[in-house]
Parts: C-alpha cells; structure tokens; sequence
C-alpha cells in the first residue's frame, strides 16, 4: 500500500545531533518541511557516502525551510560512536535517529524483516507531516542528495499554488501545467 498522502504514524525515538541525544517524534515532522532517509547500518560502505553528500546539501535544503533525518536500525549511542570516530559522519549536522526496535523503518515501510535493516528509502515530507515523496533503493544503489532540492521545490511550488502541477525535469521558474479537457491529448 502507497504512503503517498498518508500522515506519519506515532513513534518516538533517541536520536544523536551535534553532541546531544535528543528525542524525536512525528511531531518533528510538523510545521517545517522534513526529508528522512533511511540507510541499512552505521560502520558500513555506501551509507557514509549517501550521509556524507546528504550533508553536502544540507544548508541548501535548510534554506528552503527543510530539517534532515537519517535513520537506521542502530542506536543513538551508535550513531555518537560513528560520528566520534569517522571523519565523513563526523561532519553531519542533521539528527540521526536511532531505531533498534525497527517501529519507525516498519511505519515507513522500509524493514527488511529477515535481515533487520533499514532499506535505502527516502521520504519528503510537507508541514503536515504528510508523505509526499517516497524512493527506495536496493541496498547495493547509493542515492544523490542533489535530486531532493527540485523535489523539494516542485512540491513546495504545488502547495502553494493549488491546481498547478509540475511536469517532468521542472526547475524553479519553469513553466507548470494546469491540468483541465483542453490538455487531455495535447502534451
């Protein structure tokens, strides 16, 4: 079943920002727009190198309004432990949620049961905390950051502008459509 649309169930949870444990919950997701992204495990190959160019876009995407989440199965004390000790991951400034009892990557759809792992999925989410974009990944794909700021923009343009929609490879600025009879056929 599709989460596109859905509001994010409950959960609470440790996560690990900047030096401090903090507590996160879908109520983060509120009144801000939020990207999570979900990644298999700390200490691992791809995972560094996805956070590390998520953190690459992490000012551009905080100008446009947004917070960043990563999550995976380990612990907060975990993620403190790979920050602590990689200098890639030592550079994130975004939360990075713990989830060992694996609640909030079954939420998101993205468990893989019999490994006990986090799928690579990415999620943006609106002020609402509505799901409005989902991509998931084959653990051996590492994802580009750079995608999520059209994604981003596309959907806050759409918010913001009801009954217009953007079409494939839209930039801010570029021409959007007005769904209606007259385009049936003519694109």
């Amino acid at each position: 079943m599709s989460l596109i649309g859905k509001e994010v169930q409950e959960f609470k949870a440790n996560a690990f920002q900047k030096g401090e444990f903090l507590e996160v919950s879908e109520q983060n997701f509120k009144g801000q727009w939020s990207v999570v992204c979900f990644y298999p495990a700390d200490f691992t190959f791809v995972c560094p190198t996805e956070l590390e160019d998520l953190q690459n876009q992490y000012a551009t995407l905080k100008d446009l309004g947004v917070e960043v989440y990563s999550v995976s199965t380990d612990t907060h004390f975990t993620h403190k432990a790979w920050h602590d000790h990689s200098e890639t991951i030592g550079k994130i400034e975004y939360i990075m949620i713990g989830d060992p009892s694996q609640k909030i990557s079954r939420i998101f759809d993205v468990l893989d049961e019999e490994a006990g792992l986090a799928d690579r999925g990415t999620f943006i989410i609106d002020p609402d905390g509505v799901i409005q974009t989902v991509e998931i990944n084959a653990g051996g794909i590492g994802r580009d950051a750079s995608t999520l700021v059209n994604k981003i923009k596309a959907a806050q343009y759409v918010r913001n502008n009801p009954g217009e929609v953007c079409p494939a490879k839209w930039q801010e600025g570029g021409a959007t459509l007005k769904p209606s009879l007259d385009l049936v056929g003519k694109i």
